[in-house]
């Protein structure tokens, strides 16, 4: 699935084509997605694109009077093509522009969602989620304070939406391990030095795995076409049984959360 590294990515790789040109026609192959795609969103056919932003792992497409909000599901990518290149198996929207340039949505397995968000709303997904892990507001004293008295696993607390956006499962386990933090801690017996060294290391796992192109894990490729490349840079996820790279011990597995959790218990306390 892909994680907020990969959505971001991909934000980065749409962008460029989108922002200033004209949405001439919307071409749905489904009615449903993971949601029924609403008849609104054809509002933004003869629309100019002002912006593409990221919120969680929901990508909006806006114009003057409302955006396209984009989950890319389990399986869902993006690619812009030429508008002459037919479409394949799997791709269920195109956003045709002004450029001759078509967003083309690709999801066989459409878990995905396309939803409308009328200009000056937000929509109800969006509403009660917590900071972008990205941004000041995800700090050492905001996740001291909401992680006081917590007992629940550490892991599930910084993968919980309502905590933090966007630290899916991939990247808890990595920044976990770089942190010298067990999975299985509760939450609020984590020090305030614990907890600066963990969103520190959230903050560095993300944005690595940003630059270098989120991970190839999957059915994830970047707008133009190329994979990205941070998988081979993980130093603990899905690798259990093999030797921790910091001391050798054997990495252990187990659900939490009913999530797949990879830890050392030698380096990780």
């Amino acid at each position: 699935m892909p994680e907020l590294p990969e959505v971001e990515v991909s934000r980065m790789g749409i962008t460029p084509h989108l922002v200033g040109h004209v949405i001439t026609k919307l071409t749905f192959r489904t009615s449903k997605l993971r949601w029924d795609i609403p008849n609104e969103l054809k509002l933004l056919q003869g629309q100019t694109i002002t912006g593409v932003y990221r919120r969680a792992k929901y990508l909006l497409i806006e114009t003057d009077v409302g955006s396209a909000m984009v989950h890319l599901g389990m399986s869902g990518s993006l690619r812009v093509l030429d508008s002459t290149h037919p479409p394949a198996k799997h791709d269920h929207v195109d956003m045709q522009l002004d450029s001759g340039k078509v967003l083309r949505y690709n999801d066989p397995r459409r878990f995905g969602a396309w939803l409308w968000c009328e200009q000056g709303t937000e929509h109800e997904l969006l509403v009660n989620i917590g900071p972008e892990p990205l941004t000041d507001a995800f700090n050492v004293q905001y996740m001291h304070d909401k992680a006081n008295g917590k007992r629940v696993a550490i892991k599930q607390f910084i993968m919980d939406n309502k905590i933090v956006v966007g630290v899916g499962n991939i990247y808890a386990n990595e920044s976990l391990f770089t942190a010298g933090i067990s999975p299985l801690r509760a939450a609020g017996k984590l020090s305030e030095s614990e907890w600066e060294k963990l969103v520190s290391e959230i903050k560095q796992v993300l944005n690595t795995a940003i630059e270098q192109g989120g991970t190839t894990l999957k059915d994830f490729a970047q707008a133009d076409g190329k994979p990205g490349y941070f998988a081979q840079e993980l130093k603990i996820y899905g690798k259990a049984k093999q030797p921790c790279p910091n001391c050798g011990e054997k990495i252990q597995e187990q659900k939490i959360g009913q999530r797949n959790t990879f830890f050392c218990s030698s380096c990780q306390s």
